[in-house]
């Protein structure tokens, strides 16, 4: 029996993925998607990428209906193939996660800097040529430890400000695509930047961070049993963010090439801000954007700490790492050392510089898309070895559909590989090796210290999910 509170909802679901997957990015890097690839060029890679991420989706949304517990990949890999590899899917989204949160920890002090220019005082050193500050470094942590606070405080708290957060982001990013559409005609063609630069390897350029952009879905699976929703709707409601948030991709894709010259995003720090302001013909637009932007941060924040969170419970519980951070809020009943450590590890980004952006982008991008990979694989092995498995919410042509998923999602960490015009930097495989080498460590603690305790742990939570479902099956047929 869960002690995790069940205390989400419809609208609580939508908010929490659909924040997660449009965070803070769509304002700092969109200018960057228009000068990689072209207006067109951005809509069509997040078109494709976003197709992609459809399909990724598809295969959670039913493997989430039929095992809503908390962990997600870490249950469904386990089921299809094994401990070792449930741990490998489970570190690799972890990273993906904790990467997300380094990066708004990073975001916040950088849109101070819209409001209150030269607010950077106390330089204290410079790494890959920027200058880091103590104020700069004071906001981002500052930031970090109130989110933390937050969710420790429990879910009905962070998911109420989940829901004002995604609030405010729609509101400025319908005012700025009507502000794009409503654009002079006359002054817009002269401005707009080309429909397409760099060809497939612009695309290409653009593709390799949608997984990162995209992220976000799968903290509905982490947060499974604390969903006070049907079976069913749970995969539903899955889908659903996601093909939101691709339309959400292209047209602010589509919004920032239509208002903003070539020349303009090539100087700008805050691209979305800079066309907000060219689309409204004012300031006030560009400061709303920011303050849409900062919501984003938060509410992107917020969602992937839960996740993170929940995620390093369940393999806590499951004894793949140290016990402590299995442990349960007294009264809060959150997973609160696993909060704190992911808070306290992201509370450091800010003290790495603004760099970090880019670096935290590309190599949490590549765990994420190991773990949808992996994710793929498992749901085709349980649709050939356990097809009787009990789905509520059954995808038709699964074989099919898991094939293709697999074959896409090998593409795409291809796009990660050396040789490659999108290829991870030296740094950003120095990063990720990091990570993997954590990951051994704490790893292989928890083997020689709990040995063969994980495996039976999880086949007991897999025996009692059985049970459920066969009376959840029964229940549905009575129904009938």
């Amino acid at each position: 029996m869960s002690e995790l509170k069940k205390s989400l909802g419809t609208l609580d679901v939508i908010a929490l993925a659909f924040g997660a997957m449009v965070g803070w990015g769509w304002v700092v890097l969109a200018g960057g998607w228009i000068l990689s690839a072209g207006t067109w060029g951005a809509m069509l890679a997040f078109f494709i990428g976003g197709l992609a991420v459809i399909l990724i989706g598809v295969t959670y949304a039913e493997l989430a209906a039929s095992m809503p517990i908390t962990g997600g990949e870490h249950t469904y890999t386990h089921r299809a193939l094994g401990v070792n590899v449930s741990f490998i899917c489970s570190w690799s989204i972890l990273f993906g996660y904790f990467s997300v949160v380094a990066f708004e920890a990073v975001a916040l002090p950088t849109v101070v800097e819209y409001f209150i220019p030269n607010y950077n005082q106390g330089y204290l050193w410079t790494i890959a040529g920027w200058d880091v500050y103590a104020t700069w470094v004071g906001v981002g942590m500052l930031g970090s430890v109130i989110v933390t606070w937050l969710n420790i405080r429990g879910m009905e708290v962070s998911a109420w400000f989940q829901k004002t957060a995604v609030l405010g982001i729609l509101f400025v990013g319908t005012l700025l695509f009507i502000g794009a559409v409503l654009y002079n005609p006359d002054t817009s063609t002269a401005i707009q930047s080309p429909a397409f630069i760099g060809g497939v390897g612009g695309m290409m350029a653009v593709i390799v961070m949608v997984p990162f952009m995209f992220v976000g879905f799968d903290v509905i699976p982490q947060a499974a049993e604390e969903i006070d929703l049907t079976r069913p709707n749970i995969g539903k409601f899955l889908i659903i963010s996601i093909v939101v948030a691709v339309m959400w991709y292209v047209g602010i894709a589509w919004s920032v090439g239509t208002t903003l010259p070539l020349v303009q995003a090539e100087s700008s720090t805050l691209a979305t801000a800079d066309a907000m302001t060219n689309a409204w013909q004012g300031k006030w637009a560009g400061i709303l954007l920011v303050i849409g932007g900062v919501l984003g941060i938060l509410s992107s924040w917020n969602a992937f700490l839960i996740g993170g969170s929940r995620l390093l419970y369940a393999m806590s519980k499951a004894r793949m790492l140290p016990a402590f951070l299995g442990k349960l809020h007294p009264k809060y009943k959150t997973p609160s050392n696993a909060i704190l450590l992911i808070g306290g590890l992201a509370t450091l980004a800010p003290l790495f510089g603004r760099k970090m952006l880019v670096w935290i982008v590309d190599a949490g991008g590549f765990g994420i898309v190991i773990a949808y990979t992996c994710v793929a694989i498992s749901f085709l092995v349980l649709r050939y070895r356990e097809p009787d498995m009990v789905r509520p919410f059954k995808i038709p042509a699964g074989k099919l559909v898991g094939m293709v998923t697999i074959v896409l999602s090998v593409g795409l960490l291809m796009l990660y590989m050396p040789g490659m015009p999108s290829a991870l930097t030296a740094v950003e495989w120095w990063i990720f090796f990091g990570w993997t080498m954590l990951g051994i460590v704490l790893y292989g603690y928890a083997r020689v210290k709990y040995p063969g305790i994980s495996e039976s742990i999880m086949a007991e939570e897999l025996r009692e999910l059985k049970i459920v479902n066969q009376l959840w099956l029964k229940d549905n047929s009575t129904k009938k």
